[in-house]
């Protein structure tokens, strides 16, 4: 596996030593060994799985402590635009954010540590992204930042379609009105 820090070191890409035959494909998805020895501390408690039609948004999302939530993304079917946004009030990229496309062809994954609000927006119908989290969900540490905040400047791909939110990814504050994590 390949590991390789961001613009926002504390975020990484992972890309799996993938073995193709005439059969199909193999590879390990997730080795706690490697993961410990390339700067993911995380022991991994709680599989999510999703799956969106086209020009589905979710987020931006992530849990205060004691409950934040460190995240392992990566996409089994068809391909999204990830976001992940420093909302650590003393970091020194507070307020900065990460986007990289991951895809079910190339198999990167993504590691979001606790402190990043992560969201993404689906490309393609039917689009199955698997998600390990460190810590259960907690709806009263839940909190969020609105997608569409101009002071992040995100640039979300134009799928010609409008997205698809769910009310409360609506509502979410703007990074400077949200609660951050400490």
């Amino acid at each position: 596996m390949k590991f390789t820090r961001l613009s926002i070191p504390d975020v990484i890409l992972i890309e799996p030593r993938v073995f193709d035959d005439p059969r199909g494909f193999f590879y390990e998805s997730y080795r706690e060994d490697l993961f410990h020895q390339n700067g993911i501390p995380e022991r991994f408690i709680q599989d999510n799985h999703s799956c969106s039609s086209k020009g589905v948004l979710r987020g931006l999302h992530y849990q205060l402590p004691p409950k934040a939530q460190s995240k392992l993304i990566r996409v089994v079917r068809g391909e999204i635009f990830d976001v992940v946004v420093d909302v650590r009030k003393s970091s020194p990229t507070f307020g900065k954010q990460v986007s990289v496309v991951l895809n079910a062809q190339d198999k990167k994954m993504l590691y979001v540590p606790a402190g990043f609000a992560h969201g993404f927006c689906t490309m393609e119908d039917g689009t199955e992204v698997l998600y390990k989290v460190n810590e259960l969900y907690s709806p009263q540490h839940e909190r969020g930042v609105l997608w569409n905040d101009p002071d992040l400047k995100i640039a979300w791909p134009d799928l010609k379609i409008p997205y698809t939110l769910s009310q409360k990814d609506q509502k979410y504050p703007r990074l400077k009105n949200a609660e951050l994590y400490q």
